[in-house]
């Protein structure tokens, strides 16, 4: 039988984009990619595996200095002395042009040229690999059409680095359709690109493993590799194999039937002991949304700093040094009350925030300045932080939401706060 392990987006060494504004971030954080890429070399030695794919990504980009480039050509020396091969193919952030630095790699590991596709063939193993990695960083050009046909008798994989005919959150690089990539008539299918761990197809397979490591909160749940059996010269087994050292969890936490800040604690330690098991002995990185018509609206917004250190002291009662609370956000509204007469002024509030959502000019107006807003400020932080992108309209009416509900607060009898 023929083992073999298929990861991608490993991103080695990949900053943590924004740390250092997270006030007593674990240092993990900053050493999580070479943690989980332990993980896995550690798991090919020990399962004793023929070879391994990495299907592009394996850099994030540049390296500051050769400290990466070391660290990987001494894990590859790992893989060396227990006979382990290497095959790769560059992506978008790896591409030929994004790399200025290099290293001479050792020789149990083969990168595919980037100029066209190539085959390598293991004949002890019965194994052909077809290949090709990214000499730019867009690569808009459909690879996978120019790649060999199969070799007849072997088992035949096609290392590809693509976002097939879309993928959300991915931008559109090497497309191609599934049917393209079943009628080629190879067996297996490691792609790289997507983060989200995918069976895109069986028979033939074609899968995503998904990152090696989650990297921020849009990054959730159990990451890995994907190990790979193959017997009598066909895909025997396809098994995922967790190997993340921090897990990124976002907690959506329902607060309308919660009718004080003691029952919100509560549904907050119980997503986080959720989170905590699930994780299996794993650090947690938290991003917690309070949401809902609740009735306890109020006393969530009273004191935003207070409710925050109060939410933490929570976290850290029930999972101690094994979770890191990352952003708390409360989305909250608060119960509407019955219609009063409109000449009062409770009235007036009422009728003027009923009609906000629905004022054109208002909207323009919010449109403008956010337009004036984001040509000061880096594109990045509005992929990063979705909820501020106001052209998206979900996300000004959430905003929007969140500022009645605030303005009624400030603005309401008091009885209705608390």
């Amino acid at each position: 039988m023929v083992r073999f392990i298929h990861t991608a987006d490993i991103h080695l060494d990949s900053p943590l984009r924004g740390l250092e504004r997270y006030e007593g971030a674990p240092k993990l954080l900053r050493s999580a990619t070479r943690q989980a890429f332990d993980n896995l070399i550690k798991l090919a030695v020990d399962q004793g595996v023929d070879f391994v794919l990495i299907a592009g990504d394996l850099y994030d980009g540049d390296w500051l200095d050769y400290n990466t480039g070391l660290y990987f050509v001494r894990q590859m020396n790992v893989l060396r002395e227990a006979g382990i091969s290497v095959f790769l193919v560059r992506g978008n952030h790896d591409a030929a042009s994004q790399i200025a630095k290099s290293l001479t790699l050792p020789d149990n590991v083969r990168e595919f040229s980037c100029q066209g596709p190539e085959t390598v063939i293991l004949d002890s193993l019965g194994v052909a690999l077809h290949g090709q990695g990214y000499l730019q960083r867009q690569e808009t050009s459909n690879l996978a059409r120019n790649y060999p046909d199969p070799v007849p008798g072997l088992v035949n994989i096609g290392l590809l680095h693509t976002a097939l005919d879309g993928r959300e959150g991915h931008e559109p690089y090497a497309p191609c359709s599934v049917d393209e990539l079943v009628n080629k008539g190879y067996d297996y299918w490691a792609l790289g690109h997507v983060h989200s761990r995918e069976f895109v197809h069986r028979e033939p397979w074609i899968v995503y493993p998904g990152s090696l490591q989650g990297r921020h909160v849009r990054e959730t749940g159990a990451k890995g590799c994907t190990v790979v059996s193959l017997d009598h010269g066909q895909v025997y087994s396809v098994e995922e194999v967790d190997l993340d050292v921090l897990r990124w969890c976002r907690c959506l936490i329902d607060c309308s039937q919660a009718s004080s800040l003691e029952e919100v604690l509560d549904k907050v330690q119980s997503h986080v002991q959720q989170e905590l098991e699930a994780a299996a002995g794993r650090l947690i990185a938290l991003r917690l949304e309070l949401g809902g018509i609740s009735p306890a609206d109020g006393a969530l917004r009273r004191d935003p700093e207070w409710l925050q250190a109060e939410i933490r002291a929570v976290v850290q009662a029930t999972a101690g040094d094994y979770a890191w609370v990352e952003k708390i956000k409360v989305r909250t509204t608060g119960v509407r009350r019955q219609p009063v007469q409109e000449h009062l002024p409770s009235g007036f509030l009422q009728k003027l925030f009923a009609e906000l959502p629905h004022d054109e000019t208002l909207l323009e107006l919010v449109n403008q300045y956010f337009q004036e807003l984001k040509a000061k400020l880096p594109s990045e932080l509005f992929a990063q932080y979705r909820e501020l992108n106001l052209e998206d309209p979900q996300a000004r009416q959430e905003l929007l939401e969140q500022a009645i509900s605030l303005a009624e607060l400030a603005l309401g009898p008091k009885e209705a706060v608390g």
